[in-house]
């Protein structure tokens, strides 16, 4: 089966703390890991996905299953192993905002490598996702990324990356490396403002995306937070403004803006058009608890935009 977007890397349980309560701090269980709620978001705009991963046989990876069930995510490639675990991270929350605490070394999904990877099935595909994350949580696993965006260019696949930096992950000289060999091979890359300023040195959003259109991005959305996006491509470029909401959490909104994106690309929109879109649809996702439960619907997502105009 044909799939529109296939995304590559490691899911997580997340524990979200929701408040406190008289008997101690409330964490709310839920899920995460960046691809995995890229490719929930997109399935959520309709179009098809699946995802290609690794997962302990234990309960949080039956919750996965479940979950990817439940949201029409094709799982016939996700691997089941009992030698290691599934990761899950906590989310805190504070005055400067959201702070990951990860429980994810030596995880399933971690240990991947490019001779398991079902490249046949990543040819079939449309697009293909993956993350910095993908790259950063072990050797294998970045391997890995670079074999499926291998497959997937040889076949014609188009490729998109969200750079996701976790410095916690990686030291900032292999993480600058690995991210600038990868956007090069990239149809359409993802950074967000905080993260190209750590990785480029530059701040000036438009000298960010000059360089990684120089890098050879054919098309860059560099994320903007509160105030949108640029997308920027060798034609011109244009500041897409974003929605004001009532946000209590914004754990998995760039990951909502990645799948939302992309769904949008799949159905023919202009790159303009589908960053409007995603906008509101990472805006929504801020508007609740966790990074999987608040990531909208099509029909939300669209009635948000009639409202809006």
């Amino acid at each position: 089966m044909a799939l529109d977007l296939i995304a590559f890397g490691e899911p997580l349980i997340e524990l979200n703390q929701s408040g406190e309560r008289t008997d101690g701090t409330f964490y709310r269980l839920g899920f995460g890991g960046d691809t995995s709620n890229t490719a929930i978001a997109a399935a959520r705009q309709g179009i098809s996905v699946g995802y290609v991963t690794g997962l302990g046989q234990d309960a949080f990876g039956d919750m996965f299953m479940t979950l990817w069930a439940e949201e029409n995510v094709n799982t016939s490639h996700v691997i089941r192993s009992g030698e290691a675990h599934t990761g899950m991270y906590f989310v805190t929350h504070g005055p400067t905002g959201h702070v990951f605490s990860y429980m994810r070394a030596g995880s399933v999904a971690s240990r991947l490598a490019p001779d398991r990877m079902p490249l046949d099935h990543i040819r079939t595909a449309k697009y293909l996702h993956v993350s910095g994350i993908s790259q950063a949580i072990s050797d294998a696993a970045c391997d890995s990324a670079f074999a499926a965006i291998e497959a997937a260019r040889a076949a014609g696949v188009k490729v998109s990356y969200d750079t996701n930096l976790r410095l916690k992950l990686w030291p900032h000289a292999r993480a600058r490396a690995v991210t600038h060999a990868t956007i090069p091979l990239c149809d359409v890359i993802f950074p967000s403002l905080e993260d190209a300023t750590v990785l480029t040195g530059l701040t000036d959003p438009h000298e960010i995306a000059d360089f990684y259109l120089d890098l050879g991005a054919p098309l860059c959305l560099l994320k903007l937070g509160r105030e949108g996006v640029l997308v920027a491509d060798r034609s011109g470029r244009r500041t897409i403004a974003g929605f004001r909401v009532d946000s209590v959490d914004a754990t998995g909104a760039g990951d909502t803006f990645d799948g939302a994106f992309l769904a949008m690309l799949v159905e023919g929109k202009s790159p303009v058009e589908a960053a409007r879109y995603a906008n509101a649809a990472a805006a929504l996702s801020t508007c609740g608890y966790g990074a999987v439960a608040p990531i909208p619907t099509r029909s939300e997502v669209e009635a948000f935009l009639n409202a809006s105009d």
